[in-house]
């Protein structure tokens, strides 16, 4: 079928507890020997005081909190690794890419939580252009 008689469709996908099961700041937590029940603490206290938008909590924490404060780049390619996340992702973007009579859908994931971090965790099954999260600088 024709480029031109495709409809073409953004499909865009939050990360954490949508495409994986946990939020990325347990998994990170876990690796700095954080509890954590203390990263959920620190991150319900941000919400009640309304200091970030909900899931800019680790964004928050790592930028601001002395326990996270010194996480490099290279802390946020382990923990990728180590979320589990939810079946047939890369079956969903491969059925999407190929489009459905007529349809074309753009899979694109749109997170709060390091980029690093969740190019990490969806390597090998979302190209690395496809996902965007917090950048720091």
């Amino acid at each position: 079928m024709s480029d031109k008689f495709l409809k073409r469709y953004l499909f865009a996908s939050d990360f954490d507890q949508t495409l994986s099961f946990n939020d990325s700041g347990f998994v990170l937590s876990e690796l700095l020997g954080i509890p954590v029940e203390e990263f959920k603490r620190k991150a319900t206290g941000m919400a009640q005081l309304n200091l970030v938008q909900q899931g800019a909590e680790l964004a928050y924490l790592l930028l601001h909190d002395p326990q996270f404060r010194g996480v490099r780049r290279a802390h946020l390619l382990a923990p990728g690794k180590k979320i589990p996340l939810k079946q047939n992702i890369e079956l969903l973007y491969r059925i999407l890419g190929n489009g459905i009579d007529g349809y074309h859908f753009d899979f694109y994931v749109l997170s709060a939580a390091p980029v690093e971090l969740v190019q990490s965790a969806l390597e090998g099954i979302l190209p690395p252009d496809h996902i965007f999260g917090t950048e720091f600088k």
